[in-house]
């Protein structure tokens, strides 16, 4: 998303190394320690980390120069207490695992050419489920262990049985000799929490799979500084990878940093944020891209107390990134000294100021803060008790009292019995300031035994099977290829997704729908389209729709869309709400303008969102880049607090982006026969990249009357390139080359 006003706040610089620091400077006694230690007389324990030590030479396994690419040496070297000589075991089948070093845990041990020959070398290689990625850790009964390549059936091996640094290991024939024996050491006595669907978790906790990390008070800072540092080097510049992260901390106090990539969710398992304190920040930044934060997507942080060190947290993102149930114990910084371009904060509380910087767009609902400053061109606050005061366009401050209806997101938490549950907030009308300010929130809890915990490679026939016996369900991190639909026919049905899991059709199928029942909440989710194309990947109530769902509406909270980008992606529209009442809250519907599989005629998609229900109501409505409309809204009574978006960039001609005779199709679209209908706070921005010369005659198209209006609207032409020549029907002024923003107060 180009384009912006660039401010240049104090930008307070980040230390991600701190705990590899301290490490370093216990290396010698972490030596000593590890050459003295009495073999591990345990079997290995999934998912925890290693020190592995060979029986002959004294040294531990390390992967050379810390490297963290394919084809790294897998050798043996003085033992020094660095991650580069940490290893875990993770379950594949039949007793065999894959070693990941803690670096990088994508990369595992390999044997090089998949050679099933004497003296083929170690090296570390990404995953890809072979069989020479696999070993057998077989213990001895002195407690130490041999380890068999699964494809070769040889054994780990240092050859000649030398002694010496940075000497390769190879695979050979099994001797039991010492130069095949192995110590293991525990790193720092246990590892974060980790399951796997192969290995049963920890007595007490469901079963998350591999990549859930759940933190309790009583690990060390250092152990879980270096976990939280080794998950973001992996997900910095990750923005079209596979791999997905739920990190927990268990209710208590931590010292740590936690800094987000890319498809890591972060939240605090206590029922109040407060129970969860974190000292450090919980932030968002973006030096992988020179502090330009407008590709920060997909991540967020939930449900904890932030007292950031030096008074200011950081949160520089763009869409999909909420920022929900938060305690910030000091100021908010909503830019990276850079452009920045959208979020969304909800349900928090802000002791101190919020400087949303270079951030174009913004909206801030339910919240408390002590103050805010700054602002571009649409900052919207509904329900935000310490907002600025209506003042659109100068500054372009939209302020609304309250909200009129609110469904909170339901998230995890762990009982003082030590019990996981899902607390369901109960529905909020005309409501302001957060849902906990008082104490315990009002609402329901779930036990976990209610939920269908998914894993990736679970069928969409495996989790109807769930929901028709009256399950929730729960998406472990991951992506979920369906080659069926996802049916959710229960009313109250809570459809919960961690770690960003990404629901994939396959063969143009639809992904989900839910029935016309009141009370289901769908939330953390991204519908990815597949390389074929399907109608719709998100319906809300088949066509016809018409129960009456006031007093128990369904809810959309944190769900995103995407169309290419990854790859290939088709989807004629992404979202389609025929129920009534339905909330939406946060979502972000995308078809991609950068990544792979991006054309006109690639990555196919027509319309955002579709609105067919009655009294449908939006907060946080991000639609960008369709081909036709980005949002249709065919029933009465639909609200719309904060709606941002961008014209598709890649129209080639005039002659491509045509509605009839008509110039363009507008972005926000309200059916002729509609009689109500309110929104506030609209940006819509052109940025014709393929064709500057290219236009689109108006922003907004609607129907007039009394029941009718549009608040605090903004048009802008990015970088003067293209027009739009109106903001709503045929009013507000044009933007081009030569006037790049124009707003209005109010329309038709």
């Amino acid at each position: 998303m180009p384009g912006g006003v660039r401010k240049t706040p104090h930008r307070r610089r980040r230390t991600l190394a701190l705990a590899l620091a301290s490490a370093v400077v216990t290396a010698v006694a972490t030596c000593v320690a590890l050459l003295s230690a009495a073999p591990a007389n345990a079997a290995v324990t999934p998912n925890i980390f290693y020190t592995i030590v060979n029986a002959n030479s004294g040294k531990c396994v390390d992967a050379r120069a810390a490297g963290t690419a394919n084809g790294t040496a897998v050798q043996q070297f003085t033992c020094n207490g660095s991650t580069a000589q940490e290893w875990q075991f993770q379950t594949t089948s039949g007793g065999f695992f894959r070693v990941n070093n803690f670096n990088n845990v994508a990369e595992v041990w390999d044997v090089t050419g998949v050679s099933t020959a004497n003296s083929a070398l170690i090296q570390t290689w990404t995953y890809g489920g072979g069989n020479n990625q696999q070993w057998l850790p077989t213990q001895a009964s002195n407690g130490s262990y041999t380890f068999t390549s699964r494809n070769s059936n040889l054994c780990l091996d240092t050859p000649g049985a030398s002694t010496a640094d940075s000497v390769q290991l190879q695979q050979f024939t099994c001797n039991g000799t010492t130069a095949q024996s192995f110590n293991l050491v525990p790193v720092g006595g246990t590892g974060p929490t980790t399951t796997t669907t192969g290995a049963p978790p920890p007595p007490g906790q469901p079963n998350f799979g591999p990549n859930v990390f759940v933190f309790d008070p009583s690990m060390s800072s250092a152990t879980i500084q270096n976990q939280l540092t080794n998950i973001f080097n992996q997900q910095q510049t990750n923005q079209f990878g596979t791999n997905r992260f739920a990190i927990l901390f268990k209710p208590g106090t931590y010292n740590v940093d936690v800094n987000i990539g890319f498809y890591e969710q972060v939240l605090g398992l206590g029922l109040l944020p407060d129970n969860v304190n974190i000292n450090g920040q919980v932030h968002v930044e973006a030096d992988w891209f020179g502090g330009n934060a407008t590709q920060n997507f997909w991540r967020g942080a939930e449900n904890m107390e932030v007292n950031p060190p030096g008074g200011t947290d950081t949160w520089a993102v763009s869409q999909a990134d909420p920022f929900r149930r938060m305690d910030v114990r000091g100021n908010m910084q909503l830019d990276d000294n850079g452009f920045s371009s959208g979020g969304y904060i909800a349900d928090t509380n802000v002791t101190g100021q919020v400087r949303s910087g270079s951030q174009q767009q913004f909206l801030t609902r339910d919240s408390t803060i002590g103050s805010w400053t700054g602002s571009n061109w649409n900052m919207v606050f509904a329900g935000v008790r310490g907002a600025p005061n209506q003042s659109f366009p100068n500054p372009p401050y939209t302020t609304v009292a309250t909200a009129p209806v609110v469904q909170e997101k339901p998230f995890l938490y762990v009982d003082n019995a030590g019990n996981y549950n899902v607390f369901v907030p109960a529905l909020r009308t005309n409501s302001s300031g957060t849902s906990w300010a008082s104490g315990n929130p009002a609402g329901t809890s779930l036990p976990i035994s209610q939920f269908f915990i998914a894993h990736p490679g679970d069928s969409a026939a495996t989790i109807n099977a769930a929901l028709a016996t009256g399950q929730n369900l729960l998406f472990t991190p991951g992506i979920y290829a369906l080659d069926s639909t996802i049916n959710v026919t229960r009313p109250d049905t809570v459809v919960l997704g961690m770690g960003i899991a990404t629901l994939k059709p396959n063969n143009g199928v639809v992904p989900m729908t839910v029935a016309d029942v009141g009370g289901v909440k769908l939330g953390g989710l991204l519908f990815d389209a597949g390389t074929t194309n399907s109608p719709v990947l998100l319906q809300m109530g088949p066509a016809g729709s018409s129960a009456d769902h006031t007093a128990d509406p369904s809810s959309l909270d944190d769900v995103f869309f995407r169309i290419g980008g990854a790859g290939v992606g088709q989807a004629t529209q992404s979202l389609v709400v025929n129920s009534n009442n339905v909330i939406g809250d946060d979502m972000w519907l995308w078809r991609a303008d950068h990544g792979t599989g991006v054309s006109w005629t690639t990555n196919l998609a027509t319309n955002g969102m579709v609105v067919n229900g009655q009294n449908v109501t939006m907060y946080g409505l991000f639609v960008e880049h369709y081909q036709q409309f980005q949002v249709i809204w065919n029933g009465n009574g639909g609200r719309t607090y904060f709606y941002q978006s961008e014209m598709p960039y890649d129209p080639p001609n005039q002659a491509a982006f045509m509605n009839g005779s008509s110039p363009g199709w507008a972005s926000y679209k309200v059916a002729n026969t509609v009689t109500s209908h309110q929104a506030f706070g609209l940006g819509i921005y052109c940025f014709f990249q393929a064709n500057p010369s290219n236009q689109a005659a108006h922003a907004i198209e609607t129907p007039t009357g009394a029941g009718i209006g549009f608040h605090d609207m903004v048009t802008v032409s990015l970088g003067g390139t293209g027009t739009i020549q109106h903001i709503i029907n045929n009013n507000g002024g044009t933007v081009n080359s030569g006037t790049t923003v124009q707003d209005l107060t109010t329309g038709p």
